[in-house]
Protein backbone atom coordinates (compact mmCIF):
# COMPACT_ATOMS: atom_id res chain seq x y z
CA UNK A 1 0.00 0.00 0.00
CA UNK A 2 1.34 3.40 -0.94
CA UNK A 3 1.78 5.79 1.98
CA UNK A 4 0.43 9.34 1.95
CA UNK A 5 4.02 10.56 2.11
CA UNK A 6 5.03 8.53 -0.94
CA UNK A 7 1.94 9.72 -2.79
CA UNK A 8 2.70 13.36 -2.03
CA UNK A 9 6.33 12.87 -3.04
CA UNK A 10 5.24 11.24 -6.29
CA UNK A 11 2.86 14.09 -7.06
CA UNK A 12 5.59 16.61 -6.27
CA UNK A 13 8.03 14.89 -8.61
CA UNK A 14 5.37 14.68 -11.34
CA UNK A 15 4.55 18.38 -10.94
CA UNK A 16 8.22 19.34 -11.12
CA UNK A 17 8.59 17.32 -14.31
CA UNK A 18 5.42 18.89 -15.72
CA UNK A 19 6.63 22.41 -14.92
CA UNK A 20 10.02 21.66 -16.42
CA UNK A 21 8.38 20.22 -19.53
CA UNK A 22 6.07 23.22 -19.96
CA UNK A 23 8.91 25.65 -19.36
CA UNK A 24 10.91 23.97 -22.10
CA UNK A 25 7.83 23.74 -24.28
CA UNK A 26 6.95 27.39 -23.92
CA UNK A 27 10.48 28.42 -24.83
CA UNK A 28 9.96 27.11 -28.34
CA UNK A 29 10.08 30.31 -30.41
CA UNK A 30 6.94 31.47 -32.16
CA UNK A 31 7.17 31.68 -35.96
CA UNK A 32 7.66 35.00 -37.77
CA UNK A 33 4.58 37.18 -38.23
CA UNK A 34 3.56 38.70 -41.56
CA UNK A 35 0.66 40.91 -42.64
CA UNK A 36 -1.46 40.20 -45.72
CA UNK A 37 -3.72 42.98 -47.05
CA UNK A 38 -6.38 42.15 -49.64
CA UNK A 39 -7.64 44.78 -52.07
CA UNK A 40 -10.33 43.04 -54.12
CA UNK A 41 -10.84 45.27 -57.18
CA UNK A 42 -9.57 44.79 -60.74
CA UNK A 43 -10.27 46.56 -64.01
CA UNK A 44 -12.09 43.36 -65.05
CA UNK A 45 -12.35 39.76 -63.84
CA UNK A 46 -10.07 37.38 -65.75
CA UNK A 47 -11.75 34.13 -66.90
CA UNK A 48 -9.22 31.90 -65.08
CA UNK A 49 -9.14 33.82 -61.77
CA UNK A 50 -10.58 32.20 -58.64
CA UNK A 51 -9.35 34.89 -56.22
CA UNK A 52 -11.77 37.19 -54.43
CA UNK A 53 -11.72 39.93 -57.06
CA UNK A 54 -14.39 42.23 -58.48
CA UNK A 55 -14.54 44.71 -61.37
CA UNK A 56 -13.84 48.21 -60.09
CA UNK A 57 -16.53 50.86 -60.37
CA UNK A 58 -16.32 54.62 -60.70
CA UNK A 59 -17.67 55.05 -57.17
CA UNK A 60 -15.42 52.49 -55.45
CA UNK A 61 -14.88 53.97 -51.95
CA UNK A 62 -11.09 53.93 -51.84
CA UNK A 63 -10.78 56.12 -48.73
CA UNK A 64 -13.49 54.15 -46.93
CA UNK A 65 -11.72 50.89 -47.70
CA UNK A 66 -8.47 52.16 -46.15
CA UNK A 67 -10.48 53.10 -43.02
CA UNK A 68 -11.96 49.58 -42.96
CA UNK A 69 -8.52 47.96 -43.29
CA UNK A 70 -7.11 49.93 -40.36
CA UNK A 71 -10.18 49.10 -38.26
CA UNK A 72 -9.80 45.44 -39.22
CA UNK A 73 -6.14 45.43 -38.12
CA UNK A 74 -7.00 47.09 -34.80
CA UNK A 75 -9.60 44.40 -34.09
CA UNK A 76 -7.17 41.57 -34.89
CA UNK A 77 -4.56 43.07 -32.60
CA UNK A 78 -7.18 43.31 -29.85
CA UNK A 79 -8.30 39.70 -30.40
CA UNK A 80 -4.88 38.11 -30.58
CA UNK A 81 -2.94 40.37 -28.24
CA UNK A 82 0.16 42.47 -28.66
CA UNK A 83 1.87 40.27 -31.22
CA UNK A 84 5.40 40.04 -32.55
CA UNK A 85 6.78 42.70 -34.90
CA UNK A 86 5.67 42.38 -38.51
CA UNK A 87 8.44 40.91 -40.69
CA UNK A 88 6.78 41.34 -44.10
CA UNK A 89 3.73 42.99 -45.68
CA UNK A 90 2.06 41.77 -48.87
CA UNK A 91 -0.68 43.77 -50.59
CA UNK A 92 -2.53 41.49 -52.99
CA UNK A 93 -5.80 41.30 -54.82
CA UNK A 94 -7.38 42.07 -57.11
CA UNK A 95 -5.12 44.78 -58.43
CA UNK A 96 -3.89 46.88 -55.51
CA UNK A 97 -1.93 49.20 -57.82
CA UNK A 98 -5.27 50.67 -58.94
CA UNK A 99 -5.33 52.53 -55.61
CA UNK A 100 -3.56 55.87 -55.33
CA UNK A 101 -0.15 56.41 -53.70
CA UNK A 102 -1.92 58.72 -51.23
CA UNK A 103 -4.12 55.84 -50.06
CA UNK A 104 -1.12 53.56 -49.55
CA UNK A 105 0.68 56.32 -47.67
CA UNK A 106 -2.26 56.60 -45.26
CA UNK A 107 -2.51 52.82 -44.96
CA UNK A 108 1.18 52.27 -44.20
CA UNK A 109 1.27 55.17 -41.74
CA UNK A 110 -1.81 53.76 -40.00
CA UNK A 111 -0.19 50.32 -39.75
CA UNK A 112 2.97 51.79 -38.21
CA UNK A 113 0.85 53.50 -35.55
CA UNK A 114 -0.70 50.18 -34.50
CA UNK A 115 2.04 47.58 -34.70
CA UNK A 116 5.83 47.31 -34.61
CA UNK A 117 7.59 46.70 -37.91
CA UNK A 118 10.92 44.90 -38.21
CA UNK A 119 13.83 46.84 -39.67
CA UNK A 120 14.32 46.09 -43.35
CA UNK A 121 10.96 44.37 -43.74
CA UNK A 122 9.83 43.33 -47.20
CA UNK A 123 6.77 45.27 -48.45
CA UNK A 124 5.28 43.83 -51.64
CA UNK A 125 2.60 45.36 -53.86
CA UNK A 126 0.89 43.37 -56.60
CA UNK A 127 0.54 45.37 -59.81
CA UNK A 128 -0.69 44.94 -63.35
CA UNK A 129 1.42 46.28 -66.21
CA UNK A 130 -1.17 48.69 -67.57
CA UNK A 131 0.03 52.22 -68.30
CA UNK A 132 -2.18 53.72 -65.57
CA UNK A 133 -0.62 51.58 -62.82
CA UNK A 134 3.02 51.60 -63.98
CA UNK A 135 3.17 55.40 -64.01
CA UNK A 136 2.69 55.28 -60.23
CA UNK A 137 5.61 52.91 -59.55
CA UNK A 138 8.06 55.67 -58.52
CA UNK A 139 5.55 57.07 -56.02
CA UNK A 140 4.98 53.60 -54.57
CA UNK A 141 8.73 53.15 -54.15
CA UNK A 142 9.01 56.52 -52.37
CA UNK A 143 6.50 55.27 -49.75
CA UNK A 144 8.82 52.45 -48.70
CA UNK A 145 7.21 49.73 -50.83
CA UNK A 146 10.33 47.81 -51.86
CA UNK A 147 9.03 44.89 -53.91
CA UNK A 148 6.61 44.70 -56.85
CA UNK A 149 4.90 41.59 -58.17
CA UNK A 150 3.77 42.31 -61.73
CA UNK A 151 1.12 40.09 -63.34
CA UNK A 152 2.50 39.63 -66.86
CA UNK A 153 1.23 36.06 -67.64
CA UNK A 154 2.55 36.22 -71.22
CA UNK A 155 4.42 38.50 -73.61
CA UNK A 156 2.29 37.29 -76.53
CA UNK A 157 -0.63 39.57 -77.47
CA UNK A 158 -2.62 36.67 -78.92
CA UNK A 159 -2.34 34.66 -75.68
CA UNK A 160 -3.02 37.70 -73.52
CA UNK A 161 -6.28 38.19 -75.38
CA UNK A 162 -7.27 34.56 -74.78
CA UNK A 163 -6.56 35.06 -71.06
CA UNK A 164 -8.75 38.16 -70.94
CA UNK A 165 -5.86 40.38 -69.88
CA UNK A 166 -6.24 44.14 -70.33
CA UNK A 167 -2.59 44.94 -71.06
CA UNK A 168 -0.47 44.40 -74.15
CA UNK A 169 2.90 42.69 -74.55
CA UNK A 170 4.50 46.10 -75.12
CA UNK A 171 3.01 47.40 -71.85
CA UNK A 172 4.31 44.30 -70.04
CA UNK A 173 7.88 44.96 -71.17
CA UNK A 174 7.53 48.66 -70.36
CA UNK A 175 6.22 47.92 -66.84
CA UNK A 176 9.34 45.91 -65.94
CA UNK A 177 11.59 48.66 -67.28
CA UNK A 178 9.61 51.36 -65.43
CA UNK A 179 9.83 49.34 -62.20
CA UNK A 180 13.63 49.18 -62.44
CA UNK A 181 13.94 52.87 -63.27
CA UNK A 182 11.66 53.67 -60.32
CA UNK A 183 14.18 52.05 -57.97
CA UNK A 184 12.70 48.57 -57.60
CA UNK A 185 15.76 46.33 -57.56
CA UNK A 186 13.51 43.56 -56.26
CA UNK A 187 10.54 42.80 -58.49
CA UNK A 188 8.73 39.65 -59.61
CA UNK A 189 7.22 38.82 -62.98
CA UNK A 190 4.28 36.35 -63.06
CA UNK A 191 4.19 33.99 -66.04
CA UNK A 192 1.79 31.16 -66.92
CA UNK A 193 2.25 28.11 -69.13
CA UNK A 194 -0.14 25.54 -70.58
CA UNK A 195 -2.26 28.33 -72.07
CA UNK A 196 -5.09 27.85 -74.59
CA UNK A 197 -3.77 27.24 -78.12
CA UNK A 198 -0.17 27.72 -76.98
CA UNK A 199 2.98 25.83 -77.97
CA UNK A 200 6.20 25.06 -76.05
CA UNK A 201 7.92 27.74 -78.12
CA UNK A 202 5.44 30.34 -76.81
CA UNK A 203 6.39 29.53 -73.21
CA UNK A 204 10.13 29.42 -73.91
CA UNK A 205 9.90 32.81 -75.62
CA UNK A 206 7.93 34.21 -72.64
CA UNK A 207 10.55 32.96 -70.18
CA UNK A 208 13.43 34.25 -72.33
CA UNK A 209 11.79 37.68 -72.55
CA UNK A 210 11.26 37.75 -68.79
CA UNK A 211 14.90 36.81 -68.16
CA UNK A 212 16.06 39.61 -70.49
CA UNK A 213 14.26 42.11 -68.24
CA UNK A 214 16.41 40.96 -65.28
CA UNK A 215 13.79 40.65 -62.52
CA UNK A 216 14.96 39.35 -59.14
CA UNK A 217 12.18 36.77 -59.15
CA UNK A 218 10.01 34.90 -61.66
CA UNK A 219 6.82 33.03 -60.80
CA UNK A 220 6.13 30.37 -63.46
CA UNK A 221 3.00 28.34 -62.97
CA UNK A 222 0.59 26.20 -64.94
CA UNK A 223 -2.85 27.45 -65.89
CA UNK A 224 -5.43 25.35 -64.06
CA UNK A 225 -9.18 25.45 -64.54
CA UNK A 226 -10.38 26.32 -61.05
CA UNK A 227 -14.01 25.88 -59.91
CA UNK A 228 -16.23 28.97 -59.98
CA UNK A 229 -14.35 30.52 -62.90
CA UNK A 230 -15.47 31.23 -66.46
CA UNK A 231 -12.82 28.84 -67.82
CA UNK A 232 -14.11 26.06 -65.57
CA UNK A 233 -17.64 26.55 -66.86
CA UNK A 234 -16.54 26.96 -70.48
CA UNK A 235 -13.19 25.10 -70.70
CA UNK A 236 -10.81 26.27 -73.42
CA UNK A 237 -8.70 23.82 -75.40
CA UNK A 238 -5.45 23.31 -73.47
CA UNK A 239 -2.26 21.50 -74.52
CA UNK A 240 -2.08 17.83 -73.51
CA UNK A 241 -0.41 16.80 -70.25
CA UNK A 242 2.75 15.43 -71.88
CA UNK A 243 3.30 18.65 -73.82
CA UNK A 244 2.74 20.74 -70.68
CA UNK A 245 5.18 18.60 -68.69
CA UNK A 246 7.90 18.88 -71.36
CA UNK A 247 7.31 22.62 -71.62
CA UNK A 248 7.73 22.99 -67.88
CA UNK A 249 11.00 21.02 -67.88
CA UNK A 250 12.47 22.98 -70.81
CA UNK A 251 11.59 26.32 -69.22
CA UNK A 252 12.91 25.26 -65.81
CA UNK A 253 16.26 24.46 -67.43
CA UNK A 254 16.27 27.84 -69.15
CA UNK A 255 15.62 29.56 -65.83
CA UNK A 256 18.33 27.55 -64.06
CA UNK A 257 20.84 28.30 -66.81
CA UNK A 258 20.33 32.02 -66.09
CA UNK A 259 20.75 31.79 -62.32
CA UNK A 260 17.09 31.52 -61.28
CA UNK A 261 17.00 28.96 -58.48
CA UNK A 262 13.75 27.06 -57.97
CA UNK A 263 12.98 27.19 -54.26
CA UNK A 264 9.26 26.38 -54.41
CA UNK A 265 6.93 24.56 -56.82
CA UNK A 266 6.33 27.65 -58.99
CA UNK A 267 8.87 30.20 -57.67
CA UNK A 268 12.35 30.99 -59.03
CA UNK A 269 14.71 33.68 -57.83
CA UNK A 270 18.21 34.99 -58.07
CA UNK A 271 20.26 33.88 -55.01
CA UNK A 272 18.93 35.36 -51.77
CA UNK A 273 16.02 37.15 -53.47
CA UNK A 274 13.16 34.73 -52.77
CA UNK A 275 9.85 36.22 -51.62
CA UNK A 276 10.23 36.31 -47.84
CA UNK A 277 6.50 36.79 -47.29
CA UNK A 278 5.51 33.71 -49.28
CA UNK A 279 8.28 31.61 -47.75
CA UNK A 280 6.80 32.44 -44.36
CA UNK A 281 3.49 30.92 -45.54
CA UNK A 282 5.20 27.78 -46.81
CA UNK A 283 7.22 27.39 -43.60
CA UNK A 284 3.91 27.39 -41.71
CA UNK A 285 4.60 30.84 -40.29
CA UNK A 286 2.00 33.20 -38.84
CA UNK A 287 0.21 36.04 -40.59
CA UNK A 288 -2.59 38.49 -39.97
CA UNK A 289 -5.02 38.82 -42.87
CA UNK A 290 -7.04 41.99 -43.34
CA UNK A 291 -9.39 42.98 -46.15
CA UNK A 292 -12.41 41.46 -47.87
CA UNK A 293 -11.97 37.68 -48.01
CA UNK A 294 -8.57 37.72 -46.28
CA UNK A 295 -7.41 34.82 -44.14
CA UNK A 296 -4.91 34.70 -41.28
CA UNK A 297 -3.05 32.18 -39.11
CA UNK A 298 -1.89 32.84 -35.57
CA UNK A 299 0.01 30.59 -33.13
CA UNK A 300 -0.89 31.34 -29.54
CA UNK A 301 0.75 30.19 -26.29
CA UNK A 302 1.52 26.59 -27.24
CA UNK A 303 2.76 25.63 -30.70
CA UNK A 304 -0.21 23.37 -31.45
CA UNK A 305 -2.78 26.03 -30.51
CA UNK A 306 -3.11 27.51 -33.96
CA UNK A 307 -6.02 29.71 -35.05
CA UNK A 308 -7.10 30.49 -38.59
CA UNK A 309 -9.12 33.66 -39.15
CA UNK A 310 -11.34 34.75 -42.03
CA UNK A 311 -13.04 37.94 -43.17
CA UNK A 312 -16.27 38.42 -45.22
CA UNK A 313 -15.66 38.10 -48.97
CA UNK A 314 -18.14 40.72 -50.17
CA UNK A 315 -16.46 44.16 -50.45
CA UNK A 316 -19.83 45.82 -49.79
CA UNK A 317 -20.40 43.82 -46.61
CA UNK A 318 -16.82 44.39 -45.50
CA UNK A 319 -17.25 48.14 -45.95
CA UNK A 320 -20.66 48.28 -44.26
CA UNK A 321 -19.58 46.29 -41.21
CA UNK A 322 -15.91 45.27 -41.25
CA UNK A 323 -16.30 42.87 -38.35
CA UNK A 324 -19.60 41.20 -39.25
CA UNK A 325 -19.18 37.58 -40.34
CA UNK A 326 -15.47 37.69 -39.51
CA UNK A 327 -14.39 34.76 -37.40
CA UNK A 328 -11.78 32.18 -36.58
CA UNK A 329 -11.39 28.53 -35.67
CA UNK A 330 -8.70 26.52 -33.98
CA UNK A 331 -7.02 23.87 -36.12
CA UNK A 332 -7.64 20.43 -34.64
CA UNK A 333 -4.50 18.60 -33.55
CA UNK A 334 -5.36 15.75 -35.95
CA UNK A 335 -5.30 18.22 -38.87
CA UNK A 336 -1.92 19.76 -38.07
CA UNK A 337 0.32 17.18 -39.84
CA UNK A 338 -1.41 17.66 -43.19
CA UNK A 339 -1.63 21.45 -42.76
CA UNK A 340 2.11 21.54 -42.11
CA UNK A 341 3.04 19.25 -45.01
CA UNK A 342 0.80 21.00 -47.55
CA UNK A 343 3.00 24.05 -47.05
CA UNK A 344 6.48 22.73 -46.27
CA UNK A 345 6.61 20.13 -49.04
CA UNK A 346 6.17 22.94 -51.60
CA UNK A 347 9.67 24.10 -50.67
CA UNK A 348 12.80 22.54 -52.18
CA UNK A 349 14.41 22.50 -48.72
CA UNK A 350 11.49 20.62 -47.14
CA UNK A 351 11.51 20.40 -43.35
CA UNK A 352 13.29 18.92 -40.34
CA UNK A 353 11.91 16.89 -37.47
CA UNK A 354 12.69 19.87 -35.24
CA UNK A 355 10.78 22.36 -37.41
CA UNK A 356 7.80 19.99 -37.49
CA UNK A 357 7.72 19.70 -33.70
CA UNK A 358 8.28 23.43 -33.21
CA UNK A 359 5.42 24.38 -35.54
CA UNK A 360 2.88 21.75 -34.49
CA UNK A 361 3.89 20.60 -31.01
CA UNK A 362 3.88 17.02 -32.35
CA UNK A 363 6.62 14.41 -32.56
CA UNK A 364 7.82 13.33 -36.01
CA UNK A 365 6.38 9.87 -35.25
CA UNK A 366 2.88 11.30 -35.81
CA UNK A 367 3.65 11.36 -39.56
CA UNK A 368 3.91 7.58 -39.61
CA UNK A 369 3.24 5.26 -41.40
CA UNK A 370 2.76 7.58 -44.41
CA UNK A 371 6.24 9.09 -44.07
CA UNK A 372 7.94 5.68 -44.17
CA UNK A 373 5.83 4.71 -47.19
CA UNK A 374 6.87 7.88 -49.05
CA UNK A 375 10.53 7.27 -48.18
CA UNK A 376 10.32 3.67 -49.37
CA UNK A 377 8.71 4.75 -52.64
CA UNK A 378 11.31 7.53 -53.02
CA UNK A 379 8.65 10.22 -53.15
CA UNK A 380 10.31 11.90 -50.16
CA UNK A 381 14.05 11.92 -49.47
CA UNK A 382 15.64 12.09 -45.99
CA UNK A 383 19.10 13.60 -46.20
CA UNK A 384 21.18 15.92 -43.98
CA UNK A 385 18.42 15.83 -41.35
CA UNK A 386 15.85 17.17 -43.84
CA UNK A 387 12.77 15.60 -45.42
CA UNK A 388 11.96 16.91 -48.90
CA UNK A 389 10.18 15.80 -52.05
CA UNK A 390 12.13 13.99 -54.73
CA UNK A 391 11.65 15.13 -58.31
CA UNK A 392 8.99 12.44 -58.71
CA UNK A 393 7.38 13.47 -55.43
CA UNK A 394 7.10 17.06 -56.63
CA UNK A 395 5.54 15.96 -59.90
CA UNK A 396 2.94 13.92 -58.00
CA UNK A 397 2.47 16.17 -54.96
CA UNK A 398 -1.25 15.41 -54.68
CA UNK A 399 -0.50 11.69 -54.43
CA UNK A 400 2.07 12.34 -51.72
CA UNK A 401 -0.34 14.38 -49.63
CA UNK A 402 -3.12 11.83 -50.06
CA UNK A 403 -1.01 9.32 -48.11
CA UNK A 404 -1.15 11.61 -45.07
CA UNK A 405 -4.95 11.89 -45.27
CA UNK A 406 -5.60 8.22 -44.44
Amino acid sequence: MVSDKSLLLGLLVWNVKLIAYLTLYLKIPLPPLSLYIHIPWCIKKCPYCDFNSHAIKADTPEAGYIDALLSDLARDLQLYGNLRPISSIFMGGGTPSLFSPESFDRLLCGIKEQVMLKDGLEITLEANPGTFESHKFAEFRALGINRLSIGIQSFDDRLLKKLGRVHSAQEAVAAAEIARHAGFENFNLDLMFGLPDSSPDNSKKDVATAISLKPAHISFYQLTLEPNTYFHKYPPQLPNDELIFNTQKDCQKLLADHGYQQYEVSAYSQPGLHCRHNVNYWQFGDYLGIGAGAHGKITQTLPHQITRSFKPKSPEQYLNDTHKNSGDHMIAVAELPLEFLMNHLRLKQGFTAESYQSATGLAIATLEPALSECLQQELIIHQDNRFYCSERGWNFMDNVLEKFMR
